[in-house]
């Protein structure tokens, strides 16, 4: 297939990704100086212990983000089976006893010597690489069948979630599972496919979430916190109260008393809660801006691409990126249950962090060889300079028969007036 160049209009927005994706990024470093530096410091005597680790792993995800971003994205498809196997196998490797580690209760990491790597990052992107490339090869019309709908995409997309569940990890299955429902909407399939599905997974979510007595403290916990201040509670009260220690501005980077272990994940899960209290309500208005100015270029990417491919990527990184953080901040300010899910591109995280600056280079790539935006103020100058041509040649013609209407007054008038002058020189004679 002919590559074809990207195109290089004002209207691309490959550019704003970028820089928006950076400015998060570059925001999630400032706060994890700051709120890991008790941490880093109590544990590894040194305050900048986190911060290192997080600034490298933002140099790695530099390097992917370029790679992808540069590369044409239709290279990916075919990729979708091959990467859905590798994070299976990766994800199976994680319960076997003695390989995964065991932290806060849960197996979710495999230990790579110098450093952990979290698989279930990697399934996210590898499910979305999946899906679109099963989604893009079948016409719309096969997706009016339910058979097509369910067929190959539901059995292995429960395969995965049944193994990120058996670490157990709550928060990102239901992440993955809404991904999903996500994409195949963006696919076209019908709303009578997704409401049977959806219910179906809610209905297992609402199990698994009830089938845990730490899940259902969590559930209750987030009904009414003040209910067990001490224990179930402590972590959204704490919240809640570095959020509102914050007021319009913040008390200042590097002055949070919250991050003083006060509350747990401060740097991780909760770094938002920490950004609150030092930045205000700017600061997280600034970053609620930032996701909603990403996930609006994700959405225009989407709408613009070149084929079916390129439009389900782009509608999945954008679903990716858009519910994790949505998920994350309502934890944070208590508007949902608290999941254990991070802010992307924000939260401390190495794994977290290079595999969604690699899916937001996809999405610039994407951008960069999506479809010319229409110029629409050049046609609206076009349509007004045809009207304005239009009504100027009908007000020439109208001032032309006005024109002509004065000629014949005059001249008749002329007329009439030598023909009285003539009459009264005769009478006159």
């Amino acid at each position: 297939m002919a590559e074809q160049k990207p195109r290089s209009s004002s209207g691309n927005p490959a550019a704003l990704l970028g820089i928006t994706g950076g400015a998060l990024v570059v925001l999630g470093l400032v706060m994890i100086l700051s709120a890991s530096s008790v941490t880093s410091f109590t544990s590894y005597g040194s305050s900048f212990y986190f911060f290192k680790r997080q600034l490298m792993w933002a140099a790695v995800g530099t390097g992917a983000f370029v790679f992808f971003a540069w590369r044409d994205y239709r290279r990916l498809q075919g990729w979708g089976y091959g990467a859905y196997l590798f994070a299976v196998a990766l994800l199976i490797a994680v319960l076997i006893p003695g390989v995964g580690v065991h932290r806060g209760g849960s197996v979710r990491w495999l230990d790579l010597g110098p450093f952990s790597f979290q698989p279930s990052e990697l399934a996210k992107l590898a499910l979305i690489l999946f899906a679109a490339d099963i989604l893009s090869r079948k016409p719309e019309r096969c997706l009016k069948k339910f058979s097509h709908t369910l067929i190959p995409l539901m059995p292995a997309i429960g395969l995965l979630t049944l193994l990120v569940m058996l670490q157990p990890d709550l928060g990102t299955t239901v992440l993955l599972g809404a991904i999903c429902i996500c994409m195949l909407f963006v696919a076209g399939a019908p709303a009578l496919h997704l409401i049977p599905i959806g219910t179906v997974a809610l209905a297992v979510g609402g199990v698994m979430a009830f089938s845990e007595d730490y899940r259902r403290a969590r559930i209750l916990a987030y009904q009414d916190p003040w209910a067990d201040p001490l224990n179930t509670g402590y972590q959204a009260i704490q919240s809640l109260i570095a959020m509102g220690s914050g007021g319009w501005f913040g008390v200042g980077l590097g002055a949070s008393r919250q991050k003083w272990s006060y509350i747990p994940n401060a740097h991780t899960d909760f770094i938002y809660a920490i950004l609150g209290e030092e930045m205000g309500l700017f600061g997280t208005l600034l970053v609620l801006g930032l996701f909603a100015f990403l996930t609006y270029l994700g959405v225009r990417t989407a709408r613009r691409s070149r084929d079916r491919f390129g439009m389900m990527m782009a509608g999945g990184i954008t679903i990716w990126i858009a519910f994790q953080a949505l998920v994350n901040i309502g934890a944070v300010t208590a508007t949902l249950p608290i999941t254990g899910v991070p802010l992307p591109l924000v939260s401390f995280g190495g794994t977290s962090l290079v595999v969604s600056m690699a899916a937001l280079g996809i999405l610039t790539s994407i951008a960069r060889h999506a479809k010319p935006l229409p110029k629409r103020a050049s046609a609206r100058l076009n349509v007004d300079g045809a009207r304005i041509a239009k009504v100027r040649t009908a007000v020439s013609r109208f001032f032309d028969k006005g024109r002509e209407a004065t000629r014949s007054v005059r001249a008749a008038s002329d007329a009439g007036r030598s023909s009285g002058a003539q009459g009264a020189r005769r009478a006159q004679r």
